[in-house]
């Protein structure tokens, strides 16, 4: 998964004027303030853009499909998917791809890539941006390769926003291959056709935190410890209409209504660790 976005050009002006929109996003985005000005232009293209070839992705089972784009001379890479129902024993729904890009993009993460609706041989998927990235979590793991010093708090920051994500969207097929990282460790998560749970179970209980789903081999909880301001904020003013707005028909209400208990489950998991550790330590300022 080398291939890079394309970045689309833009007037100087506009693209200056986003970044500053953009670098003012409550959570730290992942994408960079350039990508993200240009994520119309993206959406735009995964919906319109020429499909030239496509090949299979050698790797997952939900048998992803690599396409490329085409536009004014441009090629683009994309990932496809329409995995849909009972497989190999989990619940898979294409549209959660694009509900979780909407949802992540109203919470300002922007860990998510760009992600749209698209037919191709007949049916219909999700289109999501190939990532440019230099690792996964996986080669990070296999190759041994070390996180240099100066960008291990922020990875760490990293790692426990994600698993304050992947609770609130009930996902708990997290794993290294779907765990991207930028040459400069910003991280980008791909993989979410299994998210949004609404099965009592995942109504009741995290998939990280202190009574979470996930432990580790010792079983010990895998806990949110830390989370910018700006997020806890926003996760307190999620309602149901905010969700159904930014989601539009790739959520089910009752699948909304999931997200929403565990959005106070999350809350109270970071009050506690608050509590725990002292709030200047668990929440802090971006």
């Amino acid at each position: 998964m080398s291939e890079g976005l394309v970045k689309r050009s833009m007037p100087a002006l506009l693209l200056s004027a986003m970044a500053v929109l953009f670098a003012a996003l409550p959570a730290g985005a992942q994408f960079t303030a350039e990508e993200l000005a240009l994520r119309p232009a993206w959406e735009e293209t995964l919906r319109t853009a020429k499909i030239i070839s496509s090949e299979e992705i050698p790797q997952g089972v939900t048998k992803p499909l690599r396409l490329c784009l085409e536009e004014g001379g441009v090629t683009t890479y994309c990932a496809w998917k329409n995995a849909s129902g009972w497989l190999h024993g989990y619940w898979e729904g294409w549209e959660y791809e694009i509900a979780a890009y909407r949802l992540d993009e109203l919470l300002g993460l922007n860990m998510v890539p760009p992600a749209v609706e698209r037919e191709f041989g007949g049916e219909k998927g999700a289109l999501s941006y190939w990532v440019e990235h230099r690792y996964s979590y996986l080669q990070i793991m296999e190759q041994g390769i070390a996180i240099p010093a100066e960008a291990q708090r922020a990875v760490d920051d990293q790692k426990y926003l994600m698993r304050a994500w992947d609770s609130l969207v009930a996902n708990d097929d997290r794993n290294q291959q779907n765990i991207l990282f930028t040459a400069d460790w910003r991280t980008i998560l791909i993989d979410h056709s299994r998210a949004f749970r609404s099965t009592k179970e995942y109504r009741e209980r995290l998939v990280f935190g202190h009574n979470g789903l996930k432990t580790s081999a010792e079983g010990r909880p895998w806990l949110i410890r830390r989370v910018p301001r700006a997020f806890f904020e926003r996760l307190k003013t999620l309602d149901f209409a905010a969700i159904r707005a930014a989601v539009g028909p790739y959520l089910k209400d009752n699948e909304i209504r999931a997200v929403l208990e565990r959005r106070d489950l999350l809350l109270r998991d970071i009050e506690e660790t608050a509590r725990e550790q002292g709030e200047a330590a668990v929440i802090y300022e971006r």
